[in-house]
């Protein structure tokens, strides 16, 4: 060795000690670390030298070279932790555009029922809910739904396999449509009254782009002593001009359900080809909307309403039907899978 090992050694220690305190950042300070402590720093290159010392020096020389690398750890730290409680901050550049912050959003078909709600409610319409978890009476008895329809069997309907708590009522049961909301209102009020009932609703359908297991509907329900299929045609015909557009063209061909009576569903001109066809419309230049209808005499009878005395409307529609439309979406799977590469254009 060409000097004096153990005043190199010293030597080292204050190199050390003046490197470490004026490391200004945490990735300056490990590169101090590697410097002093790594496998090619001048402690270990000196290490190697210990053999060729004088035996009566060895000893000396090596606790010393051990105080020095706990002294050097112990300087590391203590700079660590002063660099971690004051990091070195960077010019503030004000003229650089600002991080933009991901903001959470409303699901699209939260939106859509959002949006048809907005519609209802100037018109005097209230928002109600109800159970998700319903009695066979409610969701077809109270409805006019016959007693072999088949809506009633397992492959239409998700039935509650556990006994009913009240068996006057029928068996429990995932609601199939949302409209046992208005005989549950109907039930503890009298008219006039005008609902919507938007919530989720059940059937055991093969899941496809246009079929899901589970998906929304809104229901809609008015009665007083007057109303009639013309106020129907009115507040619909409002309601989707004012959801798709101000020249939406609408139509009502007659249908059957059996809670109402007469009956019809909802179409739109379709705002691909403007009604003259395509391939978005199946060339019929119509899309169906919804269904509607009169409230039928056997379902006010049920909650003790005087069909002579009173009489109302009643219509319901898919929220994903609905969204779908408005916004060209092809594959009902979409809405479930909860993919943000989709959610995000909402």
């Amino acid at each position: 060795m060409g000097t004096d090992p153990l005043q190199e050694l010293e030597q080292i220690a204050d190199d050390a000690a003046t490197a470490i305190r004026q490391a200004a950042s945490l990735k300056g300070l490990e590169e101090q670390r590697v410097a002093w402590l790594g496998r090619k720093s001048r402690l270990n290159e000196l290490m190697k030298h210990i053999p060729s010392l004088p035996a009566d020096q060895r000893g000396a020389f090596g606790k010393r070279m051990n105080e020095v690398k706990a002294s050097v750890e112990s300087a590391l730290s203590s700079r660590r932790d002063t660099l971690a409680a004051s990091p070195a901050r960077a010019p503030l550049d004000v003229t650089l555009p600002g991080s933009a912050i991901p903001q959470g959003r409303l699901h699209p078909i939260t939106q859509t029922i959002q949006s048809i709600l907005a519609l209802f409610v100037p018109m005097g319409f209230e928002i109600v809910e109800g159970p998700e978890l319903e009695f066979e009476y409610y969701n077809f008895d109270a409805l006019n739904i016959p007693k072999d329809h088949p809506s009633r069997e397992g492959f239409d309907t998700f039935f509650i396999d556990r006994p009913s708590p009240d068996p006057t009522r029928g068996r429990l049961l995932l609601r199939s449509h949302t409209s046992p909301v208005q005989i549950r209102v109907m039930e503890q009020r009298q008219p006039p009254l005008r609902i919507v009932v938007p919530g989720k609703v059940y059937r055991p359908d093969p899941l496809d782009p246009s079929h899901s297991f589970m998906f929304h509907q809104v229901e809609g329900l008015m009665v007083d002593g007057r109303t009639s299929f013309a106020d129907l045609k009115g507040v619909l015909d409002r309601f989707l001009k004012a959801l798709f557009g101000p020249d939406t063209k609408t139509r009502f061909r007659p249908h059957f359900f059996p809670f109402t009576e007469p009956s019809a569903e909802v179409d739109i001109a379709c705002a691909s080809c403007r009604g003259s066809g395509c391939s978005t419309c199946g060339r019929k230049g119509w899309l169906e909307i919804m269904g509607c209808g009169m409230v039928h005499p056997n379902v006010l009878k049920a909650v003790r309403y005087d069909p002579q005395r009173v009489q109302g409307f009643a219509f319901g529609m898919g929220v994903e039907r609905i969204a779908m439309l408005k916004h060209h979406i092809a594959d009902i799977r979409l809405f479930f899978e909860n993919d943000l590469r989709f959610l995000e254009q909402f």
